[in-house]
């Protein structure tokens, strides 16, 4: 068993993100999973994501907050225990536009040259 205490998350930059603080809570290290990691996202009022693609899919699920996601001509607003899939190749935007910090779990493939 792999257990990241929330006070031991590290933080991580993730590239095209704005007005966002992220937490990597497992993977990426010795003893964790093996095929995918978990991140979490404070997006701030006014914060988002992209847009742009990866080749990698993922999943958002919002914990706190409100974010509009834009992805294949379709935009939605995902609250608290609202989840989304993204599919890998596919350009998303994500934005927070209300006025409380909107926090997601963000759960993703390694890349085929994970450090």
């Amino acid at each position: 068993m792999k257990v990241t205490r929330f006070a031991d998350a590290k933080p991580y930059d993730a590239p095209n993100h704005y007005e966002m603080r992220a937490l990597r809570l497992q993977g990426f290290q010795p003893g964790g999973p093996e095929h995918f990691w978990t991140g979490l996202s404070h997006f701030l009022p006014g914060g988002g994501a992209g847009p742009d693609a990866s080749p990698l899919e993922k999943v958002y699920v919002v914990l706190t907050g409100e974010v509009t996601v834009r992805a294949a001509g379709e935009e939605v607003v995902l609250g608290p225990k609202d989840s989304c899939c993204i599919p890998g190749g596919e350009i998303r935007e994500v934005k927070n536009l209300g006025n409380d910090v909107a926090t997601m779990l963000v759960v993703m493939p390694y890349p085929e040259n994970k450090a």
